[in-house]
């Protein structure tokens, strides 16, 4: 998300990162004081808080050379909020949770995602670094969502979260998973789908049938891209003879930073 320029300064990154972590600590309190969270809830929150900040500040030390940057700070905030939603469901085993503070969180990270985004394009900012910081928030939520769902739904919830999870691991046995995919508004929209569906049956707004319902068929999306994803990696690994499904590939966009901004691009 952050252009890399200039030369190698820690001090462009410490800031950010500890008062992400700050930010995160004092969010909680916040929740201890307005709806009670517990002990499970602030402890989880705060190891959550702990790891994002060693994980992030390890990653920028070892490929970053610039500022901090906007979006990356979009993507930050989202991080905290997904923190607070991490602590509630946590401390939803033990007590019932505030579903109007959870759900109130969960949506606003959702929104943040598409902000994210924006700001780095327009701000000529984008960087794979950030691009990873920004999927890895979104994919953590989805778990953590996955999770409080579960509890009222079933355990076979839990599958939308993992399946990402599981892709990743599976890479390291089979490195061609790995390749690059094309754009595709198909994928963006099946992943957009599963936090809307997960937040809203989290929500307990619509009957727990319909609810149910709506999660299997957010699922089953989500194994039809997987698949189609699989299945274009497969064909389009090196040494293979068939020819990669056709996916419309992304007409790179040669104009100057500023006129690509202003036009929204």
């Amino acid at each position: 998300m952050v252009a890399v320029q200039g030369h190698y300064d820690t001090r462009a990154l410490g800031p950010d990162t500890t008062a992400g972590m700050g930010v995160q600590l004092l969010v909680l309190e916040v929740l201890c004081r307005v709806v009670g969270l517990g002990t499970a809830g602030w402890l989880t929150g705060s190891a959550f808080a702990v790891v994002t900040w060693a994980v992030l500040t390890l990653a920028l030390r070892r490929s970053w050379t610039g500022p901090f940057g906007p979006a990356n700070r979009v993507t930050l905030a989202r991080a905290i909020l997904v923190g607070g939603v991490t602590a509630l469901v946590a401390d939803s085993f033990d007590r019932r949770a505030p579903v109007a503070v959870l759900t109130a969180l969960a949506t606003v990270a959702l929104i943040l995602d598409a902000v994210d985004g924006q700001v780095a394009r327009r701000t000529d900012t984008a960087t794979r670094l950030g691009a990873r910081f920004d999927m890895e928030v979104d994919a953590f939520l989805i778990l953590v969502l996955c999770v409080y769902v579960a509890m009222p739904l079933g355990v076979w919830v839990l599958a939308i979260g993992l399946m990402r999870y599981a892709f990743v691991a599976a890479s390291w046995a089979w490195p061609w998973l790995r390749g690059e995919l094309p754009p595709s508004m198909a994928r963006k929209t099946v992943a957009a789908l599963q936090g809307i569906v997960l937040v809203v049956a989290g929500a307990g707004i619509v009957p727990r049938e319909v609810a149910g319902a709506a999660v299997a068929g957010a699922l089953a999306l989500l194994v039809w891209s997987f698949g189609r994803d699989v299945r274009w990696l497969w064909r389009a690994r090196p040494g293979s003879r068939g020819e990669a499904p056709t996916c419309p590939r992304a007409v790179p966009d040669r104009r100057p930073a500023r006129e690509r901004a202003a036009a929204g691009s």
